[in-house]
């Protein structure tokens, strides 16, 4: 139970820091939907979801009004859709027909986002997982609410470069697909290496295999609060530094724990993991980029970016760990451009470039996420960016991730609004020296020496 003096900090995160609760997520396991044919498939997921998810908005809305915590989300999370629809869809349309079901339930329970379109091919794709892959431009630029991801490699396999290869024209056929809505189908898409089974977070959510038939997951936000505690830091050592952000996360991923108990409390459903993500939005005061502005440098991108953000995801996940059992998910810091005021501040000013956000994804929790790049960047150019992001993710045993929006038609410089929590930024310029001749030579890149432990 939180004491009084808990109650009083809380309520100043809340009120005063932005501390909010950036969504409560169920997890649902379709495994048992699998079907003969695509409409019975269709069929068992409206039945599933509707039964577990019925009350899930509800819940979120009573927890909120009753506790006065903010929770922006209530999203849903389902097993990869290429398994659940493997033994029933011969076409990409039949896997489309799938997100079509996916949509209209989700809105039918009233949820913001449903994850899972999704395939995992770290090794290969099977007929079914290249099928589902190449039905990505039709499903996300006819379906709304719907978000996909494919895994690509991980520490244990290798990269497929087969996938990565293919990744490289559907991203480009997605933009083309919303091309008349800032290419809006990216937003719901990414590639990964090492993806997490628990991820809350879209567009990269899914419910893993080895999940349980429905489970809770909550993921929890506050840069703002960590940049305001950092004001007490000022002038002090690193030793300082860390544990003011340490005490800060703890504090935070104990907020996520209650609305998780009470959230599994109400629907009946095991609480999961809390994920301690210092997700940012377009928000004055809301940023990880400010908060490495705030730990001593003249703007995010300059040099010492990286060592910045290393010190902070390290300190973010040893504070979270002391407060729950259960921290999981992605867990550190994000740095999706579009969606953090800093980052938009120091990409247009062109302090940060996609080559530094690279550097600092091998440290941080995701990748090359929210990023603009000019709309007629080559596949060959998109399947790279995957590429060099996964072998990062290979070789440091951690997730990478890729989220990019060609902007079709448009050019390095411009700017692209979303609007509201997905925010606005430029068009940034991507090196478009063509790496086509080692993208195309197929086949798998091998794991690494450290995926030989036992």
């Amino acid at each position: 139970m939180l004491n009084i003096m808990e109650v009083h900090e809380t309520n100043q995160m809340i009120e005063q820091e932005k501390l909010d609760v950036r969504t409560i997520t169920m997890g649902i396991s379709l495994l048992d939907c699998a079907a003969d044919s695509v409409d019975e498939v269709c069929d068992n997921i409206y039945n599933k979801i509707t039964t577990y998810a019925k009350d899930l908005v509800s819940t979120g809305k009573a927890i909120e009004r009753d506790y006065g915590i903010p929770i922006v989300n209530k999203r849903i999370t389902v097993t990869p859709i290429s398994l659940v629809g493997a033994s029933s869809c011969k076409t990409s349309d039949d896997f489309v027909k799938i997100a079509y079901a996916l949509d209209h339930v989700a809105k039918k329970v009233g949820v913001d986002l449903i994850g899972g379109y999704s395939a995992l091919v770290s090794k290969s794709m099977t007929p079914a997982e290249e099928l589902l892959i190449r039905s990505l431009p039709k499903a996300l630029s006819e379906t709304d609410i719907v978000c996909s991801s494919v895994n690509v490699g991980s520490t244990k396999t290798g990269i497929d470069m087969n996938s990565v290869e293919l990744l490289g024209h559907i991203i480009k056929d997605i933009a083309h697909a919303t091309a008349d809505n800032d290419s809006y189908g990216c937003v719901k898409f990414v590639a990964f290496c090492n993806a997490p089974d628990d991820n809350p977070f879209m567009a990269g959510g899914f419910h893993g295999v080895t999940e349980g038939d429905a489970v809770i997951n909550v993921g929890v936000s506050g840069p703002g609060v960590v940049s305001r505690a950092l004001d007490e830091a000022k002038g002090k050592n690193f030793e300082f530094l860390c544990e003011t952000i340490k005490r800060t996360a703890f504090k935070i991923t104990r907020v996520g724990q209650l609305v998780a108990n009470l959230a599994s409390d109400a629907l009946g459903v095991p609480a999961g993991i809390i994920d301690l993500s210092l997700a940012p939005t377009p928000a004055v005061g809301d940023s990880v980029a400010n908060i490495l502005e705030e730990m001593g440098l003249e703007t995010c991108g300059c040099c010492g970016t990286t060592a910045c953000l290393a010190l902070l995801n390290d300190a973010v996940k040893k504070g979270g760990v002391m407060a729950s059992n259960h921290v999981g998910g992605l867990s550190g810091a994000f740095i999706p451009v579009s969606e953090d005021d800093g980052m938009i501040h120091a990409a247009e000013c062109g302090c940060l470039t996609i080559e530094k956000l690279e550097a600092m994804t091998a440290v941080c929790s995701v990748g090359i996420d929210m990023v603009i790049i000019p709309g007629d960047t080559t596949p060959a150019v998109i399947s790279a960016l995957i590429a060099d992001e996964a072998a990062i993710g290979m070789v440091n045993s951690k997730t990478t991730a890729v989220r990019v929006i060609p902007a079709i038609g448009r050019k390095a410089g411009e700017i692209l609004d979303f609007g509201g929590l997905l925010g606005y930024g430029p068009i940034m310029p991507v090196n478009q020296r063509d790496p086509s001749v080692f993208i195309n030579r197929g086949g798998r890149l091998p794991a690494p020496m450290q995926s030989l432990k036992n």
